[in-house]
C-alpha cells in the first residue's frame, strides 16, 4: 500500500493547501491511506470539529494531534464519540478520545495508526518507549491481522524521536515525527525495514515562522511578551511523506513531500 502522512496543518492557508493539493498527490501515487497532523489547524492552535470534518471531507482518512490539542473546548466532546481524531496515547488514560485507531478499507490492508507524545522539552507524559510496546501488543491481540502500523511521534527532541524510531525499528511499518514544523530531509528505511523521518514537516505559509505570521513571532522575541501569535499569509505550501509498503507492512521506499500551491 501507498500511505501519505501530511504534516502539521497550521490554520486556514494550511486547510486551504491540502484541499488544494491533496486530490493530485493522492492521484499521483496511488495514495492507500491518508494521515494528517492537524493539531495547530484551528487558527495556529488546536482543531475543532467543523474542522475536523472539513479535513475528513477532503479526503483525510485519520487526524493526528498533539500538545495543542485541547484548546478548543467543543473538541473534547467529538472526539469522545470519535475514532477519526486521536490524541496522543501516553497521556493521562483519563483523556478523552483514543490513542490508536484501526483503518479498514474494503479490498485494502488495514492500517493501525499511533499517536504518540514526546517528554523532551514537554509537557509531563508518561514514557512513549513503553506505551508503544503497551499499543503493539494490544493490536497483536485485538487485531491480529493488522501487519501495517503507522506512529506519528509528536515531539521536539530529534534525539528522543531517533531513539523511538530505532526503537520501534522492525515492529513497525513507519514513524514519522511533528510538532517542530521544519522538515527534516532524513527519510530512511531502518535497518529492519521500518520508514522513519524526523519531522515530517508543516502545511502552511512557508513565508512566516512555522506558519505563524513572522513579525509578531520576532517581536516575542525581542520582547520576552508571550502570547499567540497570528497565522501567517503568504505561499503556500504542504509538506508530509509517501511510504510504499510489502503486504507484510515492511516500507520499500519513502518519498519526502514539498508541493506548493
Amino acid at each position: 500500500m501507498n500511505i501519505l502522512f501530511i504534516g502539521d496543518i497550521v490554520g486556514k492557508p494550511g486547510r486551504h493547501a491540502a484541499a488544494g493539493l491533496l486530490p493530485a498527490l493522492q492521484e499521483k501515487y496511488g495514495i492507500t491511506y491518508t494521515i494528517a497532523n492537524g493539531e495547530n489547524a484551528a487558527g495556529g492552535y488546536g482543531i475543532t470539529p467543523d474542522i475536523a470534518r472539513a479535513l475528513l471531507n477532503m479526503g483525510v482518512d485519520l487526524i493526528t494531534t498533539g500538545n495543542h490539542v485541547w484548546e478548543h473546548k467543543d473538541i473534547i466532546p467529538y472526539m469522545s464519540g470519535s475514532d477519526t481524531v486521536l490524541r496522543p496515547l501516553n497521556i493521562s488514560p483519563l483523556a478523552p478520545g483514543a490513542g490508536v485507531a484501526v483503518l479498514r478499507k474494503t479490498g485494502e490492508q488495514p492500517l493501525a495508526v499511533i499517536n504518540l507524545i514526546g517528554r523532551v522539552f514537554m509537557a509531563p507524559a508518561e514514557c512513549p518507549f513503553h506505551t508503544a510496546l503497551q499499543a503493539l501488543a494490544a493490536l497483536q491481540q485485538d487485531h491480529p491481522d493488522v501487519v501495517h502500523i503507522l506512529v506519528d511521534f509528536h515531539a521536539e527532541a530529534t534525539s528522543e524521536k531517533q531513539a523511538l524510531g530505532w526503537f520501534l525499528d522492525g515492529r513497525i511499518t513507519a514513524l514519522f515525527g511533528t510538532h517542530t514544523h521544519v522538515q527534516t530531509s532524513d527519510e530512511s528505511i531502518l535497518q529492519q525495514g521500518t520508514a522513519y523521518m524526523t519531522d515530517a514537516g508543516m502545511t502552511g505559509v512557508i513565508d512566516g515562522i512555522l506558519g505563524m505570521d513572522r513579525e509578531q513571532i520576532i517581536q516575542r522575541f525581542t520582547t520576552s511578551v508571550q502570547k499567540h501569535a497570528d497565522v501567517a499569509k503568504g505561499k503556500e505550501e504542504l509538506q508530509g511523506v509517501v511510504v510504499r509498503t510489502d503486504d507484510a507492512g515492511k516500507a520499500v521506499s519513502v518519498l519526502r513531500i514539498k508541493e506548493q500551491l
